[in-house]
């Protein structure tokens, strides 16, 4: 009857502690991920042919959807173009708020996310070459899954990248699981056998 009664509470701690584990690991995956996406909006560098989305909390008028242009603009209300290209989502929200600050708004409360990451290139041995969507954490692997596999003759050890912004000087051998970044070209060689 005793050891009845304490293999019961037994049973109801460890499920107690099951839950507890559990709402443990919850938690460190929420913060994990906010985490994440503060260091995103950290890191990630705005360019042209991103789309993002600038929110103006009680101010439906300033909040819009922009595509930044060639030149690294986007046309914002009041303010007119503006040039984000090589910003931070954060390092935007300064800008936008220095801008509106006084002359406009009190305390204007900003925030800016991404709606469409500019394209990456890839080119060779693919079998769609041209342009895709970048998605942040893609791979070479990815890239090339996206523009519908290798060819019959395309290397899988000869692929090669340009980073955005610069020369095909540059151009570096990489390896199927390292990352790309958005405006990267990629170019797999066929094999020679």
């Amino acid at each position: 009857s005793l050891s009845g009664s304490f293999n019961f509470s037994g049973r109801i701690m460890s499920q107690a502690t099951h839950r507890f584990l559990t709402a443990l690991c919850g938690l460190f995956f929420v913060a994990f991920s906010l985490l994440n996406s503060a260091a995103y909006a950290q890191l990630y560098t705005l360019g042209s042919g991103d789309t993002v989305k600038i929110n103006v909390y009680q101010e439906p008028d300033l909040s819009i959807e922009a595509k930044i242009s060639n030149n690294g603009t986007i046309d914002f209300p009041l303010i007119g173009y503006i040039k984000i290209a090589g910003l931070s989502l954060e390092e935007t929200e300064a800008l936008l708020d220095k801008k509106l600050r006084g002359d406009y708004l009190i305390d204007p409360q900003i925030s800016v996310s991404m709606i469409t990451h500019r394209p990456f290139f890839i080119t060779g041995a693919v079998r769609k070459p041209g342009s895709y969507e970048f998605q942040p954490g893609m791979s070479v692997r990815q890239a090339i899954a996206v523009a519908g596999d290798f060819t019959d003759r395309a290397s899988h050890s000869k692929i090669y990248i340009i980073k955005e912004g610069e020369s095909t000087t540059n151009r570096r051998k990489i390896k199927l699981d390292e990352l790309i970044g958005p405006g990267d070209t990629i170019t797999v060689k066929e094999s020679l056998f």
